[in-house]
């Protein structure tokens, strides 16, 4: 009689082969199409622009066009899934921010994908957060204005781009660290918060770089501190929070692209090569410095860390500053 057991080890085996030679052979001729980078915002914003900069350089070095794909909805949620789903052949990548990938999976009770869902391929920018006052506020440092909320416990507002936004949990975590009351005015998107703040309606908002630089530049807006770990090289009188005496403070913006999991690895590992490549280019990395954002270009392996340490720190703002999506 037939070995049963032995049967179905060898039709596995045949199996296995067959895929990874399939993978193998994808992977050889890739790319044999157009390739979709996924943005999951609207046009104009800071993730379409840093997708709309570095689309023409691989395309010119993959030899297919990169065609970027705005699919906005739902915070990035959509998009997100949209590229979650996909067919894991390199054919749809996305632009990831924290929204989607480490702040909505925290903050929401229903996300249709998981991190795990996605194949880090490199880290492409950071950009720090900048903790701005408005400039008639009598203060002209972080430690001033910390002794000013303590003196007046409540009274002071800051706004953000919205409760869950990148912005509010930077603010959340200045809130603990440096054990202040201040209050939240969460406004629908940045620019408005922004705008209030030159107005004097709220008085202290930490928000990205390229966001705040022109109104820093105007002296409509006093920048107090970055939130990266060192200074920017636009703002290099302003001290990085941990040296304003915020021990332990980090808030940045990072934006990186992946693909779905199960992508073939080598595929992978040609897109991080081309990708980094471009990032670590001179004409890419001024371009990019220019508005107010440092050019990576990471390691799989380093992108994925980022994620991981990101997701646990969000996770961890979301859960003590008691925040939710109403």
């Amino acid at each position: 009689m037939p070995c049963r057991p032995a049967a179905a080890a060898m039709l596995c085996a045949i199996s296995c082969a067959a895929a990874n030679a399939a993978a193998s052979s994808a992977a050889d001729v890739f790319p044999a199409k157009p390739i979709r980078l996924i943005v999951p915002f609207a046009p104009g914003g800071g993730t379409d622009l840093i997708a709309r900069t570095i689309s023409p350089p691989l395309t010119a070095a993959v030899g297919q066009p990169v065609v970027v794909d705005n699919r906005a909805g739902a915070g990035g949620v959509i998009g997100a899934d949209l590229v979650a789903k996909a067919p894991p052949d390199g054919y749809t990548l996305m632009m990831g921010t924290p929204g989607p990938l480490t702040i909505n999976p925290n903050l929401l009770a229903k996300v249709p994908y998981r991190l795990g869902d996605f194949a880090p391929v490199t880290l492409a920018t950071i950009s720090p957060f900048v903790l701005v006052v408005n400039a008639n506020l009598p203060v002209a440092s972080v430690k001033e204005l910390i002794a000013l909320a303590k003196a007046r416990p409540g009274a002071l507002n800051y706004g953000s781009a919205g409760n869950g936004s990148v912005a509010h949990l930077a603010t959340e975590q200045f809130k603990a660290l440096a054990g202040v009351d201040i209050t939240h005015v969460p406004y629908k998107g940045s620019s408005q918060s922004v705008t209030d703040l030159i107005g004097g309606q709220v008085q202290i908002v930490i928000e990205n770089l390229p966001t705040v630089l022109p109104h820093i530049r105007s002296g409509r807006l006093i920048a107090l501190a970055v939130g990266t770990r060192k200074r920017s090289a636009l703002l290099p009188d302003v001290p990085t929070m941990v040296e304003a005496g915020v021990a332990g403070y980090e808030a940045s913006t990072a934006s990186g692209v992946l693909a779905p999991a199960k992508t073939p690895r080598e595929i992978v590992v040609r897109l991080n090569r081309d990708l980094v490549a471009i990032l670590q280019a001179p004409e890419i990395r001024e371009r990019f410095a220019a508005q107010g954002l440092e050019a990576v270009g990471s390691t799989r392996e380093q992108y994925a860390e980022h994620l991981r340490a990101e997701f646990a720190q969000n996770a961890k703002v979301i859960k003590a500053a008691g925040i939710k999506i109403e």
